[in-house]
């Protein structure tokens, strides 16, 4: 007993630092940004991992009947999803949320309660079937987070939330397979003694060390505005900006970012460059003879971008609009306006226009040549 005390005492202190600190962020970002879906989804994870603290203490696992530890396994499960879910909304800004996830939510948490209430030391055929598809739903959940951050690694023009892409999959993919890896290997999958401070200690760094992250980057760089203008038509010899530089990056002028500025200008709107198929940071540095950290920079701090998609797509969307409301055009295939823009099909062509402009290409074009 005298070897155990201090071991449970530093397993208790672990997790009152580390629910005490997922609180605070719940708070802080249900408070500030509370109309994110990105903020909605942190506030979520927040919330689920601190049901997953409480139900992984040992005691709560080896005395509290399975029945009254269903719901709390079902939430900790689903945080799995939860996490996926918050990768996207974190790196996407273009992210919704979407029926299908509160449906994998439900499905992870309906499982693993159904599973903790009565197939665990059960005899039935289905339970190896069922306890077999819960293990196995967070490396599935993992996999897709580590897509879902991969996805537009390249196309992030924001350097602090690329790295912060980085340690979030590294310690969220390590800490999963660990904790399968363990739980798999023990009796009913309980944690005990040193496996569940170990847990608890892998999850204090991951929050404490993302907490730390966000807090090193403004909100502009982690978020999106919450409001962000639809854009207009942009006029010639303009670079297309998505929201306003700060005041700082429009006071000092740099020659040489100022000659890279006319150069991308150039060869953007002159040489039509974005109508490049899969057009990439590193081949637009490359034709401008620049470093891509060079040019990512120029395009986030300097045009006010966040993503290169999105910067490329106001080019296409100009010319489209253009050619729409050319009466001359008339008769050309919206399909084919899209193509020549450089969009590679139809949906996203489609997707980005009304996005961009509240209308459908067809309504546009109707609108446009009604006026002429």
């Amino acid at each position: 007993m005298p070897d155990s005390l201090p071991a449970t005492l530093v397993d208790a202190a672990l997790r009152g630092m580390l629910l005490a600190l997922l609180a605070l962020l719940a708070f802080v970002l249900g408070r500030d940004r509370p109309g994110l879906p990105a903020s909605r989804a942190a506030v979520a994870l927040m919330l689920g991992l601190m049901v997953q603290v409480i139900a992984s203490t040992p005691w709560v696992e080896e005395a509290l009947p399975r029945l009254w530890q269903a719901p709390l396994v079902a939430v900790s499960v689903g945080n799995a999803v939860l996490f996926w879910i918050f990768v996207q909304a974190l790196f996407d800004d273009d992210f919704r949320l979407e029926p299908m996830h509160a449906a994998a939510w439900l499905a992870a948490a309906g499982l693993a309660g159904f599973n903790c209430a009565w197939m665990y030391g059960s005899a039935s055929v289905f339970a190896g079937v069922t306890i077999g598809l819960q293990r196995l739903a967070p490396l599935v959940f993992a996999v897709l987070a580590v897509m879902a951050a991969l996805r537009h690694w390249r196309g992030d023009l924001v350097e602090g939330r690329r790295r912060l892409r980085i340690f979030i999959v590294v310690t969220g993919v390590a800490y999963t397979l660990a904790m399968l890896a363990v739980r798999l290997s023990v009796p009913h999958g309980r944690l005990t003694g040193m496996t569940a401070t170990a847990d608890v200690a892998m999850l204090l760094f991951m929050v404490a060390g993302t907490a730390a992250w966000m807090m090193r980057l403004s909100g502009s760089e982690l978020f999106p505005s919450a409001l962000r203008a639809l854009p207009a038509p942009l006029p010639r010899r303009e670079v297309p900006v998505q929201e306003a530089p700060p005041a700082a990056a429009q006071a000092a002028t740099d020659p040489a970012e100022d000659a890279l500025a006319e150069a991308l200008l150039r060869l953007m709107e002159a040489e039509r460059a974005y109508r490049t198929e899969d057009l990439t940071v590193a081949g637009l540095a490359s034709r401008l003879g620049t470093p891509e950290y060079r040019l990512r920079r120029l395009i986030n701090q300097r045009l006010g971008h966040r993503n290169f998609n999105a910067f490329v797509n106001g080019f296409r969307l100009d010319e489209a609009r253009g050619a729409l409301a050319d009466p001359a055009q008339r008769a050309l295939p919206v399909l084919t306006i899209a193509l020549t823009a450089g969009f590679q099909s139809i949906g996203p062509f489609n997707r980005a226009f009304k996005a961009a402009t509240g209308l459908t290409p067809t309504e546009y074009r109707r609108e446009k040549l009604a006026d002429s």
